[in-house]
């Protein structure tokens, strides 16, 4: 008999509504839980489930991998093609410093987890996540702020415990929740720098162990997944390239990224003539066709936005303008070093992988999987929620399946 009432209370546990937290630290490299071992990340990943990496799509940029992340599709297919780009159909570049084309809903494509969450009668919440700050097929989440990041990471957790507490009828189910201190240290220092690395990690895991501590007080199912868009490489001062100089010259607009920069020609037909002038001029960088590129081929809908040709440093290069230069100079002299931290390669580079980690009534305790690509975080949070998955997603529900519990409280593998 009391075995048939544990097997009860298993499967109602299973079958209660569950939640889903999805947190994001920016720039966590996957190599710092192993490398510094914070204290609570830790036993996180290790009583959950956890990858060996996590890898981002290109370019491995803060805004394409979050919005990647959010909607299962790459860049390329979602149309948010770099932190900075310029579109020919808007005839208007997108920047994340602007505020209003990151509000203008039309720049984004594809389906958003909350979106998805929203028209689907449950309730989602985000405290900064790439995408919510603007309404996408005219919907946001119910409860949302726009990016402040002088609002403290102890502030955002307070406000989740918050949403946590209302009723079960204006509860958000989905809640998404960003952190930007590890992306804010290591542009500062570089990852290699394990003094200031370490520090800021050990102060964003004492948070973080205030986070878990307080949702493990509520009598609800949430499972939490924890991310990073990308990883971090050290770029020395000396390996700054001058972009001035080098497309010095060409009719067309130049759009930097600083580990790539996209050039949209006033000419198409000088395609080849110009990239065989900067062939001439390249040092520590390639110049590539943006239509030979894996992925943009067979890509119509946004190949425009990627320019004509892409100016792509070696890594631990990285490109400024005159005017970058200068700023570099002033960092040097701020934080008294000529080391920096820098991502937006390729992929194929480790350097470039972040993290993922995963925890909750729904996911198995204990497992490591290989390395994925982040557009396979979609349909597992699609399925932790009961939520049809869209046809355009780009990720595969049988990457992640293998870390779930079933419903029913059956393992799938």
């Amino acid at each position: 008999m009391h075995i048939l009432i544990c097997a009860l209370q298993h499967v109602t546990a299973q079958q209660r509504q569950q939640h889903v937290i999805l947190i994001s630290l920016d720039g966590f490299r996957w190599d710092y839980l192993d490398k510094f071992q914070p204290p609570n990340l830790t036993a996180f990943a290790q009583s959950g489930a956890s990858a060996e990496a996590m890898i981002p799509a290109f370019p491995s940029k803060t805004f394409p991998n979050h919005y990647t992340i959010a909607t299962g599709m790459r860049p390329e297919t979602h149309g948010l093609v770099d932190n900075s780009f310029y579109d020919p159909g808007k005839d208007r570049v997108y920047e994340i410093s602007d505020r209003e084309v990151v509000q203008d809903g039309t720049w984004y494509g594809g389906t958003p987890i909350w979106v998805l969450a929203e028209a689907n009668g449950i309730t989602s919440a985000s405290y900064f996540f790439v995408g919510t700050e603007a309404p996408i097929q005219g919907i946001q989440p119910t409860y949302f702020y726009n990016y402040d990041g002088a609002v403290s990471n102890l502030d955002r957790i307070e406000q989740v415990f918050e949403w946590l507490k209302l009723p079960v009828d204006k509860r958000p189910r989905l809640i998404t929740l960003y952190f930007s201190d590890m992306d804010d240290i290591g542009h500062r220092y570089g990852p290699d720098n394990e003094k200031e690395i370490s520090q800021k990690l050990f102060e964003l895991d004492k948070q973080l162990g205030l986070l878990f501590d307080g949702l493990g007080k509520y009598d609800l199912d949430i499972n939490i997944i924890l991310v990073s868009d990308h990883g971090m490489t050290n770029v020395k001062r000396e390996n700054l390239l001058n972009l001035d100089l080098i497309s010095e010259g060409i009719a067309g607009k130049v759009v930097n990224n600083g580990a790539l920069a996209h050039i949209y020609l006033d000419e198409t037909s000088q395609k080849a003539e110009v990239k065989k002038l900067l062939e001439k001029r390249a040092n520590h960088f390639i110049v590539e066709d943006v239509a030979d590129r894996k992925h943009y081929k067979d890509i119509d809908t946004h190949r425009d936005k990627f320019g004509d040709l892409l100016i792509l440093p070696d890594l631990g290069y990285y490109l400024a303008t005159s005017a970058g230069m200068v700023s570099y100079q002033k960092r040097s002299a701020m934080f008294q070093t000529d080391v920096y931290g820098e991502h937006g390669y390729s992929p194929i580079y480790k350097d470039m992988h972040g993290i993922f980690y995963a925890k909750g009534p729904r996911i198995k305790k204990g497992i490591t999987i290989p390395p994925f690509e982040n557009i396979h975080v979609y349909p597992l949070l699609a399925a932790l929620l009961d939520l049809p998955l869209p046809k355009e997603v780009e990720g595969k529900p049988e990457v992640l399946s293998p870390i779930m519990i079933d419903s029913d409280g059956e393992e799938k593998y």
